[in-house]
């Protein structure tokens, strides 16, 4: 007689999800956990952690892995990083989704080929933004050219943002991945705590409002992140590189400050289902995108 406690085996993984930078990786992470854990904004390269995003099906038990976007240009310690960040998840994963924009090849889509090319697991690509192509028409021949470049176990076109094939592209997910118990209780959807969230909420206010200005020169530490029944209390520090940075987030008044902690209180409001109080203080930091020390002591060698 089968025990009925134990846990029922069925598809559960590591899926990762990789490509160059502003292709769509995190909103498509969103999409298919169906909740915001990772942050989104236009500027390339927002997101600089390896994000785990877990989908629980009744079916099957799906863990994603966002990652940074891989690019051929690595001035800084913080694009080294980067990359390091996004190569290292290959290591370890049953499937890649390579996530592709659209038509577009550039130089930075070859090199993540490139280092596909070394990994163990199956490969899918998902053809991003199909949505916004312009000249549908030439949508199937690149579809040809891109299953001669690789030995894709599938390729699907989607769309990101708007839903467009993210079940069609589960489910050849699903097929790849081997059978075992879940990996993760059914109430866990990520492995990031709630006080990375809130620092990851405030840089992607941050990047939405001045993304030009501040390249790879801003980053979020959370000082204190405290419960007092339904309000929760947090202070965070801006870390910037020169003193007219600091200028430049503050704002007039203080203004500029004062939007960017609005919209990242209301976000985490959101996320965390409770009232927030939320307090930024700007302070300069000179070189720290590109002092690896520095960006240890950010939590940026912690993964």
């Amino acid at each position: 007689m089968n025990d009925s406690t134990e846990p029922q085996e069925l598809p559960c993984g590591f899926i990762a999800l990789v490509g160059r930078p502003n292709v769509g990786k995190s909103t498509l992470l969103n999409r298919l956990i169906g909740q915001k854990v990772s942050i989104v904004s236009r500027r390339p390269q927002t997101p600089r952690h390896r994000i785990l995003g877990i989908h629980h099906r009744e079916d099957a038990q799906l863990v994603y892995v966002d990652t940074p976007g891989l690019h051929t240009r690595t001035p800084r310690a913080m694009n080294r990083h980067l990359n390091r960040t996004a190569a290292k998840v290959l290591e370890d994963v049953d499937v890649v989704v390579f996530v592709v924009e659209g038509t577009r090849w550039t130089e930075d889509d070859n090199f993540v080929l490139e280092k596909l090319r070394s990994v163990r697991c199956p490969v899918v690509v998902a053809v991003n933004k199909v949505d916004k192509l312009k000249r549908k028409d030439d949508l199937l021949p690149h579809l040809q050219w891109l299953s001669e470049q690789f030995d894709f176990v599938d390729i699907v076109p989607i769309s990101a943002t708007r839903g467009t094939q993210i079940d069609a592209l589960e489910a050849v997910l699903i097929k790849q991945l081997p059978l075992s118990p879940p990996l993760f209780p059914d109430d866990q959807i990520t492995d990031r705590s709630e006080r990375f969230m809130a620092a990851e909420l405030v840089r992607e206010q941050l990047t939405r409002a001045l993304g030009q200005e501040l390249p790879y020169a801003s980053s979020v530490q959370v000082e204190a992140f405290e419960r007092e029944g339904r309000l929760l209390r947090i202070a965070a520090l801006i870390w910037v590189e020169r003193p007219g940075q600091r200028t430049i987030v503050i704002g007039r008044d203080g203004a500029q400050l004062k939007r960017i902690g609005q919209s990242a209180r209301e976000a985490m409001e959101r996320l965390f289902g409770c009232r927030v109080y939320l307090q930024l203080w700007v302070k300069v930091r000179a070189g720290w995108s590109d002092d690896e020390r520095a960006l240890q002591s950010l939590g940026y060698f912690e993964e």
